[in-house]
């Protein structure tokens, strides 16, 4: 038999080993990560939820006339945020001059005192127990009417929820508006940023507002004021003295004369218009009203 060189053995066992590593690399599966993070991590929900408080957003609410022995009461609220921003009494005793003096006095001390308290635990003017109890309860009703129309949450004021980034840093755990911003998105990368993006909140609407009727020598005169944060922009007097034609006239030269200078002033502290003492008086008076009224 011919003996087999060993150069062939050598040959046929490097050829061998090449095809056995050539096979092995050709079945082994190619090595790979999974998606880690295709399921948001719990942080990637912080300040999702910003928002949901609600609030009257300057919404007026009618408490219910509380009738007393001078006559009836009715208190108007208007809310923003969950907080009082206004209180008014749209009715008050005035069937005689009497009663019109002491609500001419307690109504806007009332009105102050309802939005300072931010609750109807505030104190009876002295000499007008029977408005103060009446106001009271208007004003308590028109809170419960607050209450059930949902004056808003937490939330709002959290920075937009409670809900934890990660795990480590809680959205809102700084108490800022943009908390989720600094919390859920800085670590986990998904996280909106609730309460950054909101759009500013709109100007409030300009609302107006009438005066005490003040009664004068020569008739009465009311005043009522436009006012737009926080600033009157237009004065008024819806009622001022026209019996006869002298009082048409003086009218009709002092009037435009106190309008100006009520919202040049921006406060009831004008001077009077020569020749209209009695008028500028009235109007002086009427305008103080509306200005206590819009917490001016």
């Amino acid at each position: 038999m011919k003996r087999k060189h060993p150069l062939r053995r050598i040959m046929i066992g490097v050829a061998a080993t090449a095809s056995g590593i050539v096979l092995l690399l050709a079945l082994k599966q190619p090595g790979g990560s999974s998606v880690v993070g295709a399921t948001a991590p719990p942080g990637s929900a912080a300040g999702a939820a910003a928002g949901a408080a609600g609030a009257t957003g300057g919404q007026p609410l009618l408490g219910d006339a509380v009738n007393t022995q001078y006559g009836p009461v009715q208190v108007r609220l208007t809310m923003a945020g969950g907080r009082i921003t206004q209180a008014e009494a749209v009715q008050a005793p005035g069937s005689d001059a009497r009663s019109k003096s002491i609500t001419a006095d307690a109504v806007p001390k009332l009105n102050q005192a309802a939005v300072t308290a931010q609750s109807a635990q505030i104190d009876a003017v002295t000499g007008a127990s029977y408005t103060s109890k009446g106001y009271q309860e208007s004003l308590q009703s028109a809170l419960d009417k607050a209450g059930t129309a949902g004056t808003g949450g937490t939330g709002a004021d959290a920075g937009g929820g409670s809900v934890e980034a990660g795990g480590e840093t809680g959205a809102g755990a700084s108490g800022g508006a943009g908390a989720g911003a600094d919390g859920s998105g800085a670590e986990a990368g998904t996280g909106t940023g609730a309460g950054s993006d909101a759009p500013p909140a709109a100007p409030a609407a300009p609302k107006t507002v009438l005066g005490s009727a003040v009664d004068t020598q020569y008739g009465p005169v009311q005043v009522r004021i436009t006012v737009a944060d926080g600033k009157v922009t237009a004065s008024e007097a819806v009622r001022a003295p026209s019996s006869d034609a002298r009082s048409k006239s003086v009218t009709a030269d002092s009037v435009p004369k106190l309008n100006q200078a009520a919202v040049t002033a921006q406060s009831a502290q004008i001077d009077a218009v020569s020749g209209a003492s009695y008028t500028s008086k009235g109007y002086q008076e009427s305008l103080q009203s509306a200005l206590d009224q819009a917490g001016l």
